[in-house]
């Protein structure tokens, strides 16, 4: 169906909750309707369900080609679709090759025929063998490139220093594109730290003081750069540590462009009530205090964090060390990608958010920061018709065999939330309803440049 429309009592539009009935034609939105009006097409009402504008996840992990045995595009953008997601961004590692150069990409690019459920963008990355193939891969549609300031865990994404940084980012901002920073520094003396099947002594070897301290590099980098004329974006990824929430606010009051994430496992979860043995969890940077948690509630609140991404970073689950509970030897990701809508919605509401601001923070700046605001993020006329429809009453608990994710394992099995993703729209193409797929993948790669 080309043309129709979709109306309900509460439609977020403009930074407002309204009646409306949204005219769609041919994958756009074509016309904004008062709720019941007369309109030439057929018309789907959802009653007092919301209507959202599809969310923006600009930090996913798909892993495809090369390791797709962790995941890869067709369950990942199943699960994204599940999840009311409607453009993702995928990230440079860790697939096999890497996205480091232009014949890279175009190897990504080559192996997402059929398998998008949802739209797809591309981050590709900075390591220090690559600068000069740099001007090349953002020339080929890549929306902004990502480095590592630590290992990374893959031999063929090493990090970067300060130099590597220094040669990138006149590069970058004469494409205006963001650079994406993995932001912890191995400061040393904590390597004495054994890591046994308690959490907390992963938390101690990985401390507040790595985020910290990267972070404050990244503000020395960003003020450099504008500096030299060329005011590069810096963007922090996974922002874990609340001692590192005041130099991100300096940094945005000096007027540099300096943004900052931070993703749901890190808004939900407290260390504290984190089992022992309990691999699931372990992520990096890791999942900290309860206090810590609250203090990144109130820089959402306040805008020191820009907005909130799910960060999926899936692995099969012999690399989890499931069975042992090795926390050491696990590999470090949450697999969560379906459900962030609903996790957030429910921590949220008891701290006073709407729905309005949940669009802004998965939606609205998610898109803008990708570059993809010329078409996502909003529903408004001549934008693509990618829209969720949420019921926020309904309760649920997540379990193993809902995950639409390649393996269906997930550290938030058994955790009761709030707020269900009913159907998903991508480009006017129903694409998922009530936990089943509709017809066939209609994603597509999003390209700079190609929008």
């Amino acid at each position: 169906m080309s043309h129709f429309a979709l109306q309900s009592n509460n439609v977020i539009i403009d930074g407002e909750m309204i009646a409306a009935c949204v005219e769609i034609k041919d994958e756009l939105i074509k016309a904004i309707h008062q709720y019941g009006q007369a309109v030439s097409c057929e018309v789907q009402d959802f009653g007092d369900q919301v209507i959202m504008p599809g969310l923006v996840d600009s930090h996913v992990h798909i892993n495809e080609p090369g390791r797709t045995e962790w995941e890869g595009f067709n369950t990942a953008t199943q699960a994204a679709a599940a999840g009311g997601i409607t453009a993702l961004v995928d990230m440079p590692l860790n697939c096999i090759p890497v996205t480091t150069t232009k014949a890279a990409f175009q190897e990504k690019l080559d192996s997402v025929d059929d398998k998008l459920w949802v739209d797809c963008g591309f981050w590709g990355g900075v390591i220090p063998q690559n600068i000069g193939d740099l001007d090349e891969l953002l020339h080929a549609g890549v929306l902004g490139v990502k480095s590592f300031l630590i290992d990374s865990g893959i031999e063929e994404f090493p990090p970067v220093e300060a130099k590597d940084m220094r040669a990138a980012m006149p590069i970058l901002a004469k494409h205006d594109v963001p650079y994406l920073i993995h932001a912890e520094l191995d400061c040393g003396s904590f390597n004495d730290v054994k890591i046994t099947k308690e959490y907390n002594t992963f938390l101690e070897s990985r401390p507040k003081k790595w985020e910290n301290d990267a972070i404050s590099l990244m503000v020395d980098m960003a003020r450099e750069s504008k500096e030299n004329g060329d005011n590069c974006k810096v963007h922090i990824v996974h922002l874990s540590s609340d001692e590192a929430l005041d130099t991100i606010a300096q940094a945005k009051s000096e007027g540099l462009r300096f943004t900052a994430e931070t993703c749901p496992h890190y808004l939900t979860i407290a260390s504290e009530t984190i089992p022992d043995g309990k691999t699931l969890f372990k992520c990096c940077p890791p999942i900290r205090e309860n206090s810590n948690r609250e203090h990144l509630w109130q820089a959402v609140t306040d805008g020191r964090l820009d907005f909130i991404v799910s960060d999926h970073s899936p692995c099969t689950p012999e690399l989890k060390h499931i069975d042992t509970g090795d926390i050491e030897k696990a590999w470090g990701g949450i697999s969560a990608l379906q459900f962030g809508i609903s996790l957030i919605w429910t921590e949220a509401k008891k701290r006073g958010f709407s729905l309005v601001d949940i669009v802004r923070l998965m939606s609205t700046e998610t898109a803008k920061f990708a570059g993809l605001d010329s078409v996502k993020g909003e529903i408004k006329i001549g934008n693509h018709a990618d829209f969720l429809v949420f019921d926020p009453n309904a309760e649920f608990t997540i379990t193993n065999e809902m995950i639409k994710h390649r393996h269906n394992i997930t550290p938030y099995a058994g955790r009761k939330v709030i707020g269900r993703v009913e159907h998903t729209f991508v480009r006017g193409h129903h694409v998922y309803q009530q936990d089943e797929f509709i017809n066939a993948p209609k994603g597509r790669p999003l390209l700079k440049g190609k929008l």
